[in-house]
């Protein structure tokens, strides 16, 4: 073969190597650049979206609130009014916390009736959801809480106390109890029990317990006599609405994205859940328009 023909040979190697090359790059820069770009976004990468609850105006409740003046009223930042403590002890759990509002007053029967007609949740429930926001709206301010939040993790919970054979009855009770699968370590977290069974049942391991599946624990500390009956009940649905609330807030403000989703993830520690919860707490705003 001829020198130029050698040469010309070598430059169209060189040229396919070339090629080949700036193939392989551009194939790697396709993949790599969404995950570079979502982590700049989302430092915590694509598990991490920005859902969140869009959040809804304050319901209407049939007799006045007697909190007095903002900031002026013995309460230390916990949502406890220590200037007007608990009036009965809890049977349940030896909770000292008091009601959040009287239990006179109400959610306006037709705001109810309208809302439960709109969004398809039962009007008992939903009852037990917006006392709840109104009552942390008075002692906690500054959280932003709202009803639509803590509907829909009744909704993904237990289906507003109706999961299995369950029924939520006029008074606000659901039974038969609901109760969760056994933290035993099989595939959930190991949580041995610590009720005795008192509220679970099971004197082994703790359960998740009520409509709003509150662990035997956890209720010890943010349960709630939110009807005024004496008794701090899981399997209330005033109750276990109203500790919804105090739990949620105790995380900070969710007025924000990112404050919103910390609260919910700190209920149930899975992305996913959070995202669920968004959906079905925005779908509750759409439908109230």
């Amino acid at each position: 073969m001829q020198p130029a023909t050698w040469r010309q040979a070598l430059l169209q190697a060189a040229g396919y190597a070339g090629l080949v090359v700036a193939v392989v790059a551009l194939v790697i820069g396709a993949v790599s650049l969404p995950a570079l770009i979502g982590t700049a976004v989302n430092p915590d990468g694509f598990a991490a979206p920005s859902a969140h609850g869009q959040g809804v105006a304050l319901p209407p409740v049939s007799a006045p609130l007697d909190g007095g003046d903002e900031g002026d009223d013995g309460d230390d930042g916990d949502g406890i009014d220590e200037a007007d403590p608990a009036k009965d002890p809890t049977d349940v759990t030896g909770s000292d916390v008091a009601p959040l509002v009287e239990p006179d007053v109400e959610v306006v029967d037709d705001w109810v009736s309208r809302t439960a007609s709109a969004t398809g949740i039962p009007a008992r429930a939903l009852s037990a959801y917006a006392l709840a926001h109104v009552s942390i709206a008075q002692v906690e301010p500054d959280c932003g809480l709202d009803w639509t939040t803590i509907a829909a993790i009744g909704a993904i919970e237990s289906g507003h106390g109706s999961h299995g054979d369950a029924v939520l009855a006029d008074d606000g009770t659901v039974q038969p109890t609901i109760l969760g699968r056994a933290l035993d370590g099989d595939g959930v977290a190991a949580i041995r029990d610590t009720d005795g069974g008192a509220l679970d049942g099971d004197a082994r391991w703790d359960r998740a317990v009520g409509p709003m599946q509150f662990i035997p624990s956890t209720w010890a500390i943010w349960g709630i006599d939110a009807n005024g009956d004496g008794v701090a009940d899981p399997n209330h649905i005033d109750d276990a609405a109203h500790a919804t609330a105090l739990y949620l807030c105790a995380s900070g403000p969710m007025t924000s994205p990112e404050g919103w989703r910390e609260a919910v993830f700190s209920y149930n520690h899975d992305n996913a859940y959070v995202d669920k919860v968004a959906t079905i707490a925005n779908g509750y705003v759409a439908s109230v328009g």
